[in-house]
């Protein structure tokens, strides 16, 4: 049931409303300004390996505690026996200004590894996240240690031993117990001695497609407490090597509490794994209607997220797919079931010949809707040469939410900066300069980052950080729920999602005209739940589970 229904008093008034909140502004690009000048080690050599086109991944991550949040990139290095250009780790600390510095060194992360994924969460509830990188060979746990510097802890968490293709990665607190346990997807099983030798012309080496590998299970970490950490994918059912999984997004699939997810497989089947109260997963995407397209067939999913976009009250699913397959947007119909909207819609016909990787739901014009970016570009560099409509560095997409579970394209009106080709892959989104509106960065395969600043000039909002007491200590599987001039929202405080990223661990929450939020309701993991009312806009608010709003912070004008 529409959990809602009852609720939604005005909306006809805020839809009205939001032709006078359309966008003002659009994103600056300030990579140069701001001191962010990472760039991509690939790997690549010419023997066209299969990592060297994924791309990596990037978080935004608050790993000081002091209230701005900084940047994590991973990154790739040269293979076995190459010429050395020495690549690592980067970590970008936030000045307050604008400008980042970059303090890798000085951190204990400048790890070299052919990194791919990031996931941010504090494992073991001291109040400082931590970060885990997934990679080609051996992943990497690092402990935040409070003092600005980061150790590695994957052996003594018991996380060695694993030689895989692993990509994206979430934290989830699976079982409820108050701790995060750690969700690992695996592509195919590849290595440089497993490599052959693919064609698209017939006369060069291309990257092969993952049909041309057998796939890999993922693979769930269960948290003991004391740093420890047990392999539990078997037992909870979830040992299944059919998968070739980019992409993971945590959600609460049926609304009972306990917290599910979902996975994009390239070339496979998604999934979508239904927790049973922490005991045991069930795999449902078939019945659900996720698993294929609208004509039956396995596409090639890349980056996921899952958002209620709509404010029907239940989670829809964003994925990112093959150029020719156009995104999927898989409307939650309630009752357990999904419809893919984007044939219908200008979603569809605008994603048809990209390529998308990174994508996200966010609020990007704070008017209470959610809105969609997907970083996009191809992983072959002489795919013009064989489809003439389809291009190897491609604008991205931001699709701007209308209401009425439409959405139009307005990436060019967001500036020719923004809108200009490259060949995007990780994407992540966070308030850099706390000002109330969401900032992006996303990383480009084997190329320099790019950061962009929200110009926006409308609508209020109020961002909600948590730290929870008998729950994970980042509120991560919390819901929280904004009442705001007749507005309904809800969000999940979630790990993961996009593509071998993660966005900030802080909610934010347009809310238009509105000068205030009339309710806040939080339920978290444990059980527990708070009520706030008559909070004014424009802050940034910490709430300690238990005991209600523990900070306030007025944000910055925006410029």
């Amino acid at each position: 049931m529409n959990r809602f229904a009852s609720c939604c008093i005005g909306v006809s008034f805020i839809l009205g409303s939001m032709a006078a909140l359309a966008q003002q502004g659009g994103f600056t690009n300030i990579t140069q300004s701001s001191g962010v000048h990472f760039v991509h080690n690939s790997g690549a050599t010419g023997k066209r390996y299969l990592p060297e086109t994924l791309g990596a991944g990037v978080a935004f991550i608050d790993y000081d505690n002091d209230g701005y949040q900084d940047i994590l990139f991973a990154n790739g290095e040269d293979w076995s026996g190459a010429p050395r250009h020495p690549s690592t780790l980067k970590l970008y600390h936030n000045n307050h200004n604008g400008t980042f510095t970059d303090v890798t060194q000085k951190s204990g992360l400048a790890v070299s590894m052919y990194g791919m994924g990031v996931a941010v969460g504090d494992f073991d509830n001291d109040g400082y996240d931590d970060v885990f990188i997934s990679a080609v060979g051996q992943s990497r746990l690092f402990h935040n240690n409070g003092n600005g510097t980061f150790t590695d802890v994957t052996q003594k968490a018991g996380l060695t031993g694993v030689q895989e293709f692993s990509t994206s990665a979430a934290w989830i607190d699976y079982d409820r117990d108050g701790k995060l346990d750690l969700i690992v997807a695996n592509y195919v099983q590849w290595s440089p001695k497993q490599d052959i030798y693919c064609s698209i012309d017939g006369k060069r080496k291309s990257y092969c497609t993952p049909e041309s590998y057998k796939g890999a299970s993922i693979r769930v970490w269960h948290n003991l407490g004391g740093g420890k950490f047990e392999d539990a994918t078997a037992k909870l059912g979830l040992l299944d090597a059919t998968s070739k999984t980019l992409g993971i997004a945590i959600l609460d699939y049926n609304n009972d509490g306990w917290p599910d997810f979902v996975l994009s497989n390239d070339t496979q089947p998604n999934k979508l794994y239904v927790n049973e109260k922490g005991q045991h997963f069930s795999e449902a995407a078939v019945t659900a209607g996720i698993a294929y397209s609208e004509e039956g067939l396995a596409r090639a999913g890349m980056g996921i997220d899952a958002a209620d976009y709509d404010h029907s009250g239940n989670p829809s699913i964003l994925i990112s797919n093959f150029s020719n397959q156009m995104l999927s947007l898989f409307h939650n119909e309630g009752h357990g079931l999904f419809v893919d909207a984007a044939p219908t819609s200008e979603i569809g016909r605008d994603s048809l010949l990209t390529l998308g990787f990174g994508c996200f739901f966010f609020d990007y014009d704070l008017d209470g809707w959610l809105d969609i970016f997907v970083a996009n570009g191809h992983i072959e560099d002489q795919i013009e040469n064989i489809q003439k409509r389809v291009r190897y560095a491609e604008p991205p997409h931001l699709f701007r939410n209308v209401g009425n579970g439409k959405f139009t394209e307005v990436t060019q009106q967001m500036g020719s900066d923004f809108a200009r080709p490259r060949v995007g892959r990780g994407a992540a989104y966070a308030d850099i300069d706390n000002d109330g509106d969401l900032d992006l960065v996303f990383t480009t395969n084997g190329g320099p980052a790019q950061l962009f600043r929200n110009e926006s000039k409308a609508g209020h909002s109020l961002r909600v950080k948590l730290q929870g007491t008998k729950s994970n200590r980042d509120g991560i599987g919390a819901i929280v729920r904004v009442q705001s001039g007749g507005n309904n929202q809800w969000m999940m405080m979630r790990s993961g999602s996009s593509y071998l990223s993660q966005s900030e661990l802080v909610l934010t929450f347009g809310l238009g005209s509105s000068a205030k939020a009339d309710r806040i309701e939080i339920e978290w993991p444990s059980g527990q739940r708070d009520t706030l009312s008559n909070i004014a806009a424009d802050q940034i608010i910490t709430v300690q589970e238990g005991t209600g709003t523990k900070a306030i912070q007025k944000l910055r004008p925006r410029i």
